[in-house]
């Protein structure tokens, strides 16, 4: 057993934007049944209530210069144990990274307390073994222990991993944020954090964390060439030898078509009839005519460059011209809603868009589409392909990262070249496989017996922590 001590800015059921949420609430309580002792470290964010929490930390004080901020911590029992951070001051606001369409202007303080308050919970309510730092906003923790603390015996067997979701978000600020987190310019040049001009939470962690993963085995290569490094590919060749790979589990509590609460027939791969229930549940739910002779295409995603959005706009004209049904749920940058919205309208038998997010809507798409529609220009692992192939509903999507890993051409299509005609090339496939019944069952079915849970996952995390605190 080993006490594991994991930060992060997310966790569900608690908190959740995207991803990181679902990673961080479920490879904790999967590690737990492993037999490990985790404890989850997060912002007590508004709307987070504390009924039958109890205070095992009262009235912390942490100091960046003259400016003292105090917070209690909160233990509540959930899937996992979390310590919750109550500093109103910086927690207590609308949304947890910023109001919609921005950031809150003093997030390097508000993850810097986040990584302080962990750093003392570690000292004082649970003692770990490992820390285990989940993307930028956890990122200070290594820099603290490696800097201002590398000489405190009380941390001198504790080690950290830092897991990257996405690179793409590195916690960059200007050199003035260092005096407002407790660092002078000597321990940023020691932690590696100065970057073109700036501070770079991220890369500090980089530099000074014990192990480094990814989420998928082919991000780990990926993150290491100029194309996907963000400018760290070569800080990230540095330290390739303790860079892996392991790929995110899902949750199939939570996403199992012969359990789903959410959807309307509950179907397997031994009986696919239920699908067809769902299909014409989803079409009702997009107000679009129930033709179930018409293949449904899916996409669940947030909307921007990252996600494939400029080739789906590339590609509609084509897209419309084949004989299907498109249904998009998500929410993100202004121009790509605005391209839906006015989809939707030229094309309102077949095009059905709501600009939000809805757990239960996600649910239904995923089993009553036919095809899932991933065309990511990169994706560090994905989640919504691996619910698709349990939902039995054939995953087309791009060749890249842990999409790369996770469909192979027994379950899916994939494409390579960044481009519309390469997207439409695979979704021609697609089309023309679906229209082959025997052929498409196969591929449902093969799909849905693939086991991509976080039992799998967590025996990687577990032990990669083992090799790392020597047991």
């Amino acid at each position: 057993m080993i006490p594991i001590l994991m930060v992060a800015s997310e966790a569900a059921p608690l908190a959740k934007v995207g991803g990181l949420a679902d990673v961080v609430g479920a490879l904790s309580a999967a590690l737990q049944e492993l037999g490990h002792e985790v404890a989850v470290v997060l912002p007590r964010y508004r709307g987070i209530p504390l009924d039958g929490a109890q205070r095992v930390y009262g009235n912390l004080e942490v100091w960046f210069g003259p400016a003292c901020y105090r917070a209690n911590v909160y233990l509540r029992e959930d899937r996992s144990r979390y310590l919750l951070v109550d500093c109103p001051a910086l927690y207590d606001r609308p949304g947890i990274y910023g109001p919609p369409g921005g950031d809150h202007p003093d997030n390097h303080v508000r993850f810097a307390l986040l990584a302080r308050a962990a750093i003392a919970l570690a000292r004082h309510v649970f003692r770990p073994r490992i820390i285990h730092c989940h993307d930028w906003q956890a990122s200070l923790v290594p820099v603290y222990l490696r800097t201002i603390l590398r000489y405190d015996p009380t941390f001198i067997a504790t080690r950290t991993v830092l897991t990257i979701h996405n690179l793409g978000y590195q916690g960059i600020f200007p050199t003035s944020a260092l005096a407002e987190i407790g660092l002078d310019p000597e321990a940023a040049v020691t932690a590696g954090m100065s970057f073109d001009g700036r501070i770079n939470f991220l890369r500090g962690a980089i530099c000074l964390s014990d192990r480094i993963t990814v989420v998928s085995p082919t991000y780990a290569r990926e993150i290491q060439t100029p194309e996907l490094g963000f400018g760290l590919d070569q800080l990230l060749r540095e330290r390739s030898d303790v860079l892996r790979g392991i790929l995110n589990g899902a949750d199939y509590s939570e996403w199992n078509p012969e359990t789903d609460p959410y959807i309307a027939a509950h179907y397997s791969a031994e009986d696919l009839s239920g699908k067809a229930v769902c299909k014409q549940d989803l079409l009702a739910e997009f107000s679009l005519p129930q033709q179930s002779e018409r293949p449904v295409i899916g996409m669940v995603s947030r909307l921007d460059w990252q996600k494939g959005f400029d080739l789906v706009r590339e590609a509609a004209g084509e897209l419309m011209a084949e004989d299907l049904a498109l249904v998009v749920l998500g929410t993100g940058s202004p121009e790509y809603e605005r391209f839906l919205r006015e989809l939707a309208a030229a094309h309102p038998d077949r095009v059905g868009v709501r600009i939000g997010f809805d757990n239960r809507l996600a649910h239904k798409i995923e089993a009553g589409a036919d095809i899932f529609l991933m065309p990511s220009r990169y994706e560090p692992c994905g989640l919504n392909q691996i619910y698709s192939l349990r939902y039995g509903t054939v995953p087309v999507v791009r060749a890249t990262g842990g999409l790369e890993d996770t469909v192979d051409e027994s379950t899916g299509f994939k494409f390579r070249d960044y481009n519309a005609r390469a997207m439409m090339e695979a979704l021609r496939a697609a089309l023309a496989a679906w229209r082959d019944r025997p052929r498409w069952e196969a591929l449902m079915r093969a799909g849905m017996k693939k086991d991509f849970s976080w039992r799998a996952s967590a025996a990687r995390y577990s032990e990669l922590f083992r090799e790392l605190a020597g047991y």
